[in-house]
């Protein structure tokens, strides 16, 4: 029985990875018309290396106005260098997201100094790749503050504006771990389903609001060399 479990599991994740590149092969062909986000406030967090620095490198090729936070200085700080060069406006933050009031205070200072952020991508994540009892009581916590309780506490700090203005995007960075199961990342996994799991919940919330001009993604990746994780295999 484990075995055909196992054997579907394959089969399931087989499909959706198939799907995917059919869909990615048919848009190359027909386009999905790009919505312009030129002049639009976009606030990245975890945007001091990998996924979210290269967002940040995209938004600013596309004339966004960009916040960038990370709870690395050095790191969001060359990013933003690297977005001004490409000609957007940026300010830069340290935050660490695993703290709801460091969430709270800096987004009201966004606000205040800066305007409205109409493009939120929740993209900070951390992992620890450890069986679960190996891994520690405050590892655990920690994925679940940055990796889905972060999401929330943006998404409640920028939201009502977005809802008054009928217009604005959030994006939830999760991960193909958030579908699929792997060992020796049980906390990790979770907190990934968890974040998918918003993002469906928010979608469904939106559309029974009447929000159409709210619109959301859900990016869902499988093994991305930004060094989190050395020499991945499942």
């Amino acid at each position: 029985e484990k075995t055909m479990n196992a054997f579907l599991d394959l089969l399931l994740f087989l499909a959706t990875l198939v799907y995917s590149y059919l869909e990615a092969f048919v848009k190359l062909f027909v386009p999905v018309k790009r919505k312009s986000v030129s002049g639009e406030l976009v606030l990245i967090t975890g945007a001091g290396h990998g996924v979210g620095r290269a967002t940040a490198f995209e938004f600013a090729k596309r004339q966004s106005r960009l916040v960038l936070w990370d709870i690395n200085k050095h790191g969001v700080e060359d990013t933003a260098a690297e977005c001004e060069r490409l000609g957007a406006t940026v300010r830069a933050f340290v935050v660490d997201c695993s703290k709801r009031e460091e969430i709270y205070s800096t987004a009201e200072k966004v606000k205040k100094e800066i305007g409205d952020v109409s493009i939120l991508v929740n993209n900070a994540g951390v992992i620890t790749a450890a069986d679960l009892l190996s891994t520690q009581d405050h590892q655990i916590e920690r994925m679940f503050e940055v990796n889905i309780l972060a999401h929330i506490w943006t998404t409640r700090a920028f939201l009502p504006t977005m809802m008054n203005n009928n217009h604005g995007h959030i994006v939830t960075v999760a991960s193909a771990a958030g579908h699929f199961v792997t060992s020796f990342m049980v906390a990790y996994c979770s907190s990934k389903f968890a974040a998918v799991g918003f993002h469906k919940a928010l979608t469904e919330e939106l559309s029974t609001l009447g929000k159409d001009g709210i619109k959301t993604t859900c990016l869902c990746p499988v093994f991305i060399n930004t060094g989190f994780v050395k020499n991945p295999s499942t």
